[in-house]
């Protein structure tokens, strides 16, 4: 069953994990919101990493963290699945502090997607390529994305629906 561990740098992202773990939702992908720093508690985050890496399911980890983005980088170093930073946008810091996220050392390499969806889609893509209801649900989203445009488009163009031009 896959499931994504989302690990926020603190609690006042808390509804920028909850956005990825509702859209995890929709693609059956079960996730559990946690938070851990890794500059304020890294032995409690290696604890953690610990749990999840005996956990044999495979995993997606998700990090949500901004302004000094250490979480992702740390997270990525000590496990061998995919990590996606979904660092949230800072009006603070007119999204400079996104940089944080973008720039890591050698060696370390987590994923960058800024929109919760954006994350969940990326996460669900992935497990898609060993698990069929997975796989199932990202191409029926990405249907339902097709029919809208087009449903879209021909209302603009006073078209009927399922006539192509």
């Amino acid at each position: 069953m896959a499931f994504s561990p989302i690990i926020m740098g603190s609690r006042a992202d808390l509804s920028h994990g909850e956005a990825i773990a509702a859209a995890l939702a929709n693609f059956g992908v079960d996730a559990e919101i946690r938070v851990a720093s890794a500059h304020k508690s890294p032995h409690y985050l290696l604890e953690m990493l610990k749990t999840y890496e005996a956990d044999d399911r495979a995993k997606v980890y998700i990090t949500v963290a901004g302004r000094s983005n250490a979480l992702s980088a740390m997270i990525d170093a000590q496990v061998t699945a995919p990590v996606i930073a979904c660092p949230p946008y800072s009006d603070r810091y007119g999204g400079a502090d996104i940089f944080s996220s973008l720039r890591m050392p050698s060696g370390v390499a987590p994923a960058v997607v800024v929109a919760p969806e954006g994350a969940a889609l990326v996460a669900a893509k992935i497990f898609a390529l060993s698990e069929p209801a997975v796989a199932a649900r990202v191409a029926a989203a990405r249907e339902g994305m097709d029919i809208k445009i087009r449903t879209d488009d021909h209302a603009l163009r006073g078209v009927r629906k399922g006539s192509v031009g």
